[in-house]
């Protein structure tokens, strides 16, 4: 079995407290994924909407323009800064996401995004939220991101060179595992959820949808929140966590502004692979190989 983590990393989660500031939030998020790699992170990653409130109220308010790339720093300061943090910190930095306008008037869509940069400042990948947040619980939440956004529509799996295959998807995107398995199967070692749960969902399946997508690929799984923030229309769970390929949590945090920072270990996913075989074992002449099939993704 090929090692799909080539060696050890740090990777380092930052639960941001995110305001209605989009400079400072900016700010704020510069320092401290500067904290994370002077702890030694090699990846970092920001929260969902961290550069503005999370609300279908301030998509609009907030989104900037990404296309075509790059854009001008008014178009997108955001870009602009993510790309000159990853080049001072040196580090690939998963940029949690922001709101994205494209197109305009009749045809103008906004997306749920994230951008992904490398260390020496490129963009490497964006993520447009696949499944929108559409809920509804009676007498406890009722959220639709539908309103205001409209769904990506790839797997997004990135190949660092020094390290293997990461793949990123969006907050609602871990519930479906249909996501996480073509990403494993394609050779990720590593799925990447920047994610604002809530206190309701939060509470219910935050760490169980880690844990779950974990023990399905026997893979690393992070998930990075935003911190709560209760004066704030939508409250964030928090809890950023990282989970290693056997379901274990390595390390969480609270509900707190804070960094978590896990080094994921080179040959952990081949030791628990060996110990729980489910690769060799899967039955695909009872059932199909979702990854073998019409799947849009890049690389």
């Amino acid at each position: 079995m090929s090692q799909l983590l080539k060696k050890s990393v740090k990777l380092a989660l930052i639960q941001l407290a995110c305001t209605a500031d989009k400079a400072h939030n900016l700010s704020h998020a510069r320092s401290k994924v500067l904290e994370a790699t002077k702890q030694g992170a090699k990846i970092v990653v920001l929260p969902e909407c961290f550069n503005s409130p999370y609300g279908t109220k301030y998509f609009p308010q907030y989104a900037e323009q990404l296309l075509p790339s790059p854009p001008t720093e008014k178009q997108s300061p955001s870009f602009h800064e993510l790309s000159k943090i990853a080049k001072e910190a040196g580090c690939y930095l998963v940029g949690g996401s922001i709101p994205e306008r494209h197109g305009e008037g009749k045809e103008e869509k906004l997306y749920n995004t994230n951008l992904t940069f490398g260390p020496t400042g490129e963009l490497l990948a964006t993520h447009r939220k696949v499944h929108l947040f559409d809920i509804d619980i009676p007498g406890k939440i009722k959220f639709k991101e539908s309103e205001v956004l409209s769904p990506g529509n790839k797997v997004t799996i990135l190949d660092l060179p020094e390290y293997g295959k990461i793949a990123i998807a969006i907050c609602y995107d871990i519930r479906f595992p249909e996501l996480a398995t073509i990403a494993a199967r394609k050779g990720a070692f590593l799925l990447l959820y920047p994610g604002a749960f809530n206190l309701t969902t939060g509470a219910l399946h935050w760490e169980l949808q880690a844990r779950a997508r974990a023990m399905d690929n026997q893979v690393y799984v992070g998930l990075c929140s935003p911190a709560r923030d209760m004066e704030a229309d939508y409250n964030a769970w928090g809890h950023s966590m990282v989970v290693d390929p056997n379901a274990e949590v390595l390390d969480q945090l609270d509900e707190k502004e804070g960094i978590v920072v896990c080094e994921l270990k080179e040959g952990r996913i081949d030791e628990v692979r060996k110990g729980i075989p489910i690769y060799g074992q899967r039955r695909f002449d009872v059932y199909p190989d979702v990854s073998a099939g019409k799947v849009r993704y890049e690389e």
